[in-house]
């Protein structure tokens, strides 16, 4: 039975039916009620941002981390278009997430806040579900949350304000997804795929942010075909302790896993999109069989070509060509067992005295952080030129707590999203890394929200008080590079100011306090590392 509700109600409670309790926002005249009601009546979490984006970004990291799908809300006009960046990142993240903006009313079109806000949507590649009435909102919430599921992306829920106040009954609705995973049983794509695996003298094994699910299946592959094993960027982690893994595949491999990969005359990719950071610009993949597993027929034309498609589940798959290769007792390659994962793995170590004088050499710096931060974490990214580095030397227990704010080559988006994943896992620490320019950017602005929710957040700023792309092109030229240069204030005072913890890193005799500030931390740290401008290693493209 159905009780006479208001449409903000009816909205706030059609979330609170999806299982979503926790919200992340910037309240304004069109959507104020509603969270008030989501908070009050509902027992829902908000989270209140600084900057509309943020929202978003949180949001976006909350449902990476939880595995399910992320909530914000905003107000109208500029609220949406403040939005723009984030929502565009979610795109190209493949992310769900639903983002419930107000609309200013359709009585007055005069208002200055008046836009036209599918089109502001339409050009960040998000999805748009247009409120119809207080009669369809809940309707019309299930309708977002299930677009948000099946198309992997964020989708905006489009409200005038002027139907906040209607009366409605609330009816609760939500969709089932269906996600049965796709299987290829039989077929001539199947048959030439395994022709190739089984034909191979030096296959490697590639899992993709896409195989996450599928490690231990890949991990049986490998083993079986005597594999190495290796992974993408944002996959980083997955095959960690195994005696197979090479670590990275691509521009951020090592020297000795990149000799690996040079020697393989196969790479059999699971949910990789093949680009060309991975594919060194197709350089790694040249001369050899690519077989490419992927969900996402897409992935087969956007990027590289392969020798064998197979639109599929990874692991089901893997699973799959594993059952063949033992019906045909196909041999192991042995290439493997050439192969000291341990050597080829291993990053060349930074030097405590590299440095000069009033700087930190960041290498060594990173070397030192990762031993001493927890090994159970969250880690997070920021952009920038410092970004390449800290991917190659900092480790990633669980791929699925390792966030890339880089879709969209936007920096200023990483410590929101560490606040997002933070609130996703609770009880697990966050360590998120940033520039000196990315943190003024985004991270200034939100850094006391994470004061303000009680989070266990360490944050890095590799502060070589530049914009350094930018700067090591004026140097590469022999120009004056004084236009990308700034004066920045102390940022572990800025922390301190926020009501957190601060800690400059001047020289590498300061990382034993910073390493202390991690130990006995008991509210937000901010650990800022002086960097030469001229003597950061360059990124690796």
């Amino acid at each position: 039975m159905s009780e006479t509700t208001y449409c903000h109600q009816s909205i706030a409670q059609a979330v609170l039916d999806h299982g979503i309790g926790t919200m992340f926002g910037l309240m304004g005249d069109a959507n104020l009620f509603m969270v008030d009601h989501y908070v009050r009546a509902g027992g829902g979490t908000f989270v209140p941002v600084a900057h509309e984006g943020s929202a978003v970004l949180m949001a976006l990291a909350y449902a990476q981390v939880s595995g399910g799908v992320g909530l914000a809300t905003i107000t109208h006009g500029p609220a949406l278009t403040n939005c723009s960046t984030a929502l565009t990142e979610g795109v190209r993240g493949r992310l769900p997430m639903v983002l419930l903006a107000g609309d200013t009313a359709v009585t007055a079109p005069e208002n200055p806040q008046n836009t036209d806000q599918r089109e502001v949507v339409k050009a960040t590649g998000a999805g748009f579900e247009q409120m119809r009435s207080a009669a369809h909102a809940a309707e019309d919430i299930a309708i977002a949350f299930y677009r948000a599921r099946i198309e992997r992306r964020p989708v905006v829920v489009n409200m005038p304000s002027d139907l906040m106040w209607d009366e409605t009954p609330h009816r609760p609705r939500v969709l089932p997804v269906f996600d049965t995973p796709a299987f290829v049983p039989e077929g001539e794509a199947l048959d030439a795929a395994i022709g190739m695996i089984a034909s191979a003298r030096r296959p490697v094994v590639l899992a993709g942010k896409g195989a996450v699910g599928a490690r231990d299946t890949l991990i049986a592959l490998a083993e079986r075909l005597e594999a190495p094993l290796a992974t993408t960027l944002k996959a980083k982690g997955l095959f960690e302790g195994h005696p197979g893994n090479i670590g990275i595949f691509g521009t951020l491999s090592t020297p000795g896993a990149y000799d690996v990969i040079a020697k393989a005359d196969c790479v059999i990719g699971f949910g990789a999109s093949l680009h060309l950071f991975t594919t060194d610009r197709g350089k790694l993949l040249g001369g050899k069989r690519v077989v490419q597993v992927n969900t996402d027929p897409a992935t087969f034309t956007a990027n590289y070509r392969p020798d064998a498609a197979l639109i599929a589940d990874a692991g089901l798959t893997a699973g799959n060509i594993l059952h063949w290769l033992d019906e045909a007792e196909i041999a192991p390659s042995g290439f493997a067992t050439e192969i000291d994962a341990a050597s080829v793995t291993r990053h060349p170590p930074g030097r405590a005295g590299a440095a000069s004088p009033g700087h930190v050499d960041f290498a060594y710096a990173l070397d030192r952080l990762d031993a001493a931060l927890p090994r159970a974490r969250v880690l997070a990214t920021d952009g920038g030129r410092f970004m390449t580095e800290v991917w190659c030397r900092l480790s990633v227990p669980d791929p699925r707590r390792f966030l890339l704010s880089t879709n969209f080559g936007s920096i200023g988006l990483g410590l929101q999203q560490a606040i997002g994943a933070g609130l996703a896992a609770p009880g697990v620490p966050v360590v998120v890394f940033t520039g000196d320019g990315g943190f003024m950017a985004g991270g200034l602005t939100e850094f006391n929200t994470a004061v303000r929710m009680g989070l266990d957040l360490i944050v890095i700023v590799a502060n070589d008080a530049v914009y350094g792309a930018e700067h090591i092109q004026f140097r590469d030229r022999q120009m004056d590079p004084a236009l990308s240069q700034f004066d920045w204030p102390s940022f572990a005072a800025v922390a301190t100011a926020l009501g957190g913890v601060g800690v400059t890193v001047a020289s590498a005799g300061d990382l034993d306090a910073a390493e202390q500030a991690i130990a006995t931390r008991d509210r937000p740290l901010l650990i800022e590392l002086k960097l030469d401008p001229d003597d950061v290693p360059p990124m690796r493209k």
